[in-house]
């Protein structure tokens, strides 16, 4: 037996999937459940009411053999002229035979065969006296006959058409919700009747269509008085750009500067909470989930157009075998037993009381397939008339002001198609999940809520040039608030797909720095103005080079440019970006990528550049023939570039100052006597490369402040790198050097001197006659001690002696006197080794500035 629970599940799929089911398919439901009636309603007739009634047929032949006077033939005479009226007022019948009297049922076959005979006067007298007619047959005979004939006159369709109108009723009701039931279509089509269902009474839904329809009317109109310049600073870069009702924040009305002309802001009110924000969001994500998953594949239109196809044949099954067994549905049937050994008779004309309403019942079933027969053949027609398997949106983009809302196909289309024969309204409502300016709107509505100006104050931070900072990360788009805090100096969006800089920015006054790391950001027309105009620094950070917005180009004003990302030689038309020729106040351009050649473009603004960058991922560095229009350059960088030698192009940059050769794969520095024509330069960095000497040539470069050669191979420090007399800085930190020479005492300027990571063992003293160190770096040598002399080091304010082979510190320390613990970079047994009066010399910067703080 069948529990209650599944029974309740069956009753669950009409209201389930009634949105699904258009007026055809629920008005064949219908006429399968008036089918289902017809078989029942029959089934339960044959069941309570079936038989058949038979009468021997009174033979010439059979009578002679049973009776053979003239009694006999008088008896089938009467019998041949009897009317078919009066024959079946005589019927003998099972349900009859308690009622029928001895004088119907004269006697058995036997008693009559042997009864002496009468005369013809006493038989007529009999027969007019008797109400029936003499068969010689008894009660038990003619339930056998009955029994016998019904299995053998009785046509099969007579017998078993309510079975099959109830097996053909059950076999289009299971063809017209297979498509539901089918384990590889009935996810998709419960997952998108659930969003469908969802969408449909989102509060967003009602929210973003009735901020449609509102767009024209006169409330609106009345809101935007005042407003008429406003139009002149609605970015032309994308229809999101536009301002609308739907503006997130809850404002108060208020004049907002820009850099041309004042700008109003139109107040707008949300009536959406957290929650509702939250819900409408994760059904955006599923919609694109479910269209993702459900648009590759055309399977649930193929199920539903094949089970329309076996319901048109099966209608035609049933209207072609059913015609022809209308006729053979009687009330009078003739029986031809073979059992004449048994009764003494071949043959009985038998009655079907159940002929008539079979009949009618027939007749009424055919009515139903023909409808139900033409209703699937207008489904064919719908099916293939139009394009099931695309889904155009065209007039729910006409309608509202989301034009972006894609059409759909295969599978999603065909839903959609089934949906609008419900409610074209469902798909109208369903149509704002597919648009992404309904998304971003929703973004923005909810960062809003999220952001607000008091919490973005809270993550403003002080950089290291004591700016005022403001980091954004991973966010859904830029809030609204940002541009509300007018006192700041940098502003750093960081994976922000969506951000948009309205005109609001105007107000920012103090903007000078804005960072795009991994942010294809959009601006409005007035607020590129504004950025055009105060912009002085700029920072992109891309994967693909079509990731930097166009605008970036644009901007006169801009001073500096850092651009980080992937720039090889494919793309490498400047990058595959737009020309930088409209910079033309760029001093500034950092390259952070993988080039194999200067990008020709950047010699449209080489003229006007005092600083170049290229710093590359270990990718070789060829052509550098660009360099050599760049006349102004005086701080050129060229890190993890391959480089082998010094470019030759890099000798004609008569303005260089500083030169940073850092991480490549430089050898020999012999080049370096070219060198000596320029002037200017001042700070040469050869560090993390593979040099294994210095050239005596070096002594050209007569103006060189800084020398950088750590993390090389030298193992000898040559005298002529002592006779640089304006060097103030030299580093020769990690390499094999075993011996500082004594002509170090020739540098009276040197400030800073870093040694740390090779093999002295000795500190010459003329090293302590370079009285302006302010740097001294001894670290990891094999230093034993260190000579009081030290003390002549008045200007010392930092001495890493960690990782030697020290085995006390010199009291001589204390009298270095700007030198303080925080600067004296040595282990703690070490620093206890000094007495008392040193440390607390020592000591003293932690002490004073506390009590300064008091």
């Amino acid at each position: 037996m069948f529990t209650l629970a599944e029974v309740a599940s069956l009753s669950d799929i009409q209201p389930t999937y009634r949105i699904l089911k258009p007026w055809w398919d629920v008005f064949m439901d219908y006429l399968a459940v008036v089918m289902l009636m017809v078989a029942i309603f029959a089934g339960t007739m044959q069941l309570t009411k079936d038989q058949v009634v038979c009468l021997p047929v009174l033979q010439s032949t059979v009578n002679s053999k049973v009776q053979p006077d003239t009694s006999g033939k008088a008896d089938f005479t009467t019998v041949e002229t009897t009317t078919g009226q009066e024959a079946s007022m005589r019927t003998v019948s099972l349900g009859s035979a308690p009622t029928v009297t001895p004088d119907i049922l004269l006697s058995s076959a036997t008693s009559s065969q042997y009864q002496p005979t009468e005369s013809g006067q006493e038989q007529k007298k009999e027969q007019k006296d008797s109400s029936g007619r003499k068969t010689n047959l008894d009660f038990q005979q003619y339930v056998f006959i009955n029994q016998m004939c019904y299995h053998l006159a009785l046509p099969w369709y007579s017998k078993y058409f309510p079975y099959l109108v109830l097996i053909h009723t059950i076999i289009l009701i299971v063809s017209s919700n297979f498509w539901f039931k089918y384990p590889k279509t009935c996810s998709k089509i419960e997952h998108f009747v659930s969003i469908l269902g969802k969408c449909f009474e989102s509060p967003w839904t009602t929210k973003a269509l009735s901020e449609t329809a509102c767009e024209d009317s006169e409330e609106n109109k009345q809101r935007l008085t005042g407003a008429q310049s406003l139009p002149k600073y609605v970015s032309t870069s994308s229809d999101e750009g536009s301002p609308s009702a739907s503006t997130p924040m809850i404002t108060k009305s208020g004049f907002k500067f820009s850099a041309d002309k004042p700008m109003i802001e139109i107040p707008s009110v949300t009536i959406l909470d957290k929650k509702d924000g939250e819900q409408a969001k994760a059904l955006f994500e599923k919609v694109r989930k479910f269209r993702a998953h459900v648009e590759d594949s055309d399977l649930i239109y193929k199920l539903y157009v094949g089970q329309t196809v076996i319901k048109t044949v099966k209608f035609i099954f049933i209207l072609c075998y059913t015609a022809n067994f209308v006729n053979t549905i009687s009330f009078e049937h003739i029986c031809n037993p073979k059992v004449e050994h048994l009764i003494g008779y071949t043959q009985f004309e038998c009655t079907h009381n159940m002929a008539y309403m079979l009949k009618k019942l027939l007749i009424s079933y055919i009515s139903l397939i023909c409808v139900y027969g033409f209703i699937c053949l207008y489904t064919l027609f719908w099916l293939f008339r139009i394009p099931l398997k695309e889904y155009s949106f065209e007039k729910v983009r006409e309608e509202s002001s989301f034009s972006d809302i894609p059409d759909v196909k295969n599978d999603f289309a065909f839903l959609l198609h089934m949906v609008d024969q419900y409610d074209q309204l469902y798909s109208k409502r369903f149509g704002v999940f597919l648009s992404e300016v309904s998304e971003n709107k929703l973004r923005g509505i909810s960062l809003n809520h999220e952001w607000t100006y008091e919490k973005l104050r809270q993550h403003v931070s002080r950089n290291a040039q004591d700016k005022q900072e403001l980091h954004l990360f991973m966010l859904s788009g830029v809030p609204d608030a940002v541009f509300d805090l007018t006192d700041l100096d940098v502003l750093k969006l960081e994976l922000i797909p969506e951000a948009k800089i309205t005109a609001k920015i105007s107000q920012m006054t103090n903007l000078q720095e804005l960072h795009l790391y991994h942010c294809p950001a959009k601006v409005e027309q007035t607020a590129f103005s504004f950025l055009r105009d105060h912009l002085r620094c700029l920072h992109v950070k891309f994967t693909d080079v079509a990731e930097i917005p166009a605008w970036v180009y644009l901007l006169k004003t801009l001073r500096e440019l850092y651009l980080i990302g992937n720039l090889n030689s494919e793309n490498n038309k400047m990058i595959g970006l737009e020309s930088l020729r409209e910079l033309r106040h760029l001093k500034i351009l950092h390259v952070k990528s993988n080039l194999t050649k200067i990008p020709p473009n950047i010699t449209d603004v080489a003229p006007h550049l005092t600083k170049l960058v290229i710093h590359n991922d270990g990718t070789k560095l060829v052509v550098l023939n660009s360099l050599k229009k760049m006349t102004n350059v005086a701080e050129l960088e060229l890190q993890n570039c391959e480089l082998e030698r010094i470019p030759h192009a890099i000798f004609s940059l008569s303005n260089l100052q500083e030169l940073d050769l850092k991480s490549n794969s430089i050898r020999t520095i012999e080049e370096i006597i070219s060198f000596q024509h320029l002037k200017r330069l001042t700070c040469l960095k050869l560090w993390h490369n593979k040099i294994v000497s210095i050239p005596s040539s070096i002594t050209h470069i007569k103006n060189l402040e800084s020398l950088y050669l750590s993390n090389n191979k030298l193992e000898t420090l040559p005298a002529a790198v002592f006779s640089l007399q304006k060097l103030r800085c030299l580093d020769v930190s990690y390499n094999s050097i075993a011996v500082i020479p004594v002509e170090i005492g020739l540098l009276q300027n040197l400030q800073h001197f870093h040694i740390t990571g090779n093999k002295v063992d000795v500190l010459p003293k003329q090293l302590f006659k370079c009285v302006k160190l302010r740097t001294l770096s001894l670290g990891q040598n094999c230093i034993t001690s260190i000579p009081d002399k030290v003390s002549q080091l008045l200007q010392l304010t930092y001495l890493e002696l960690k990782g030697n082979c020290l085995d006390r510190l010199p009291a001589t320390l204390g009298q270095c006197q700007l030198l303080r613990k925080s600067g004296l970079i040595v282990e703690d047994h070490l620093f206890d080794t000094l007495p008392s009066e040193v440390k607390e010399v020592l000591n003293q910067d932690t002490s004073i500035p506390f009590a300064n703080g008091i």
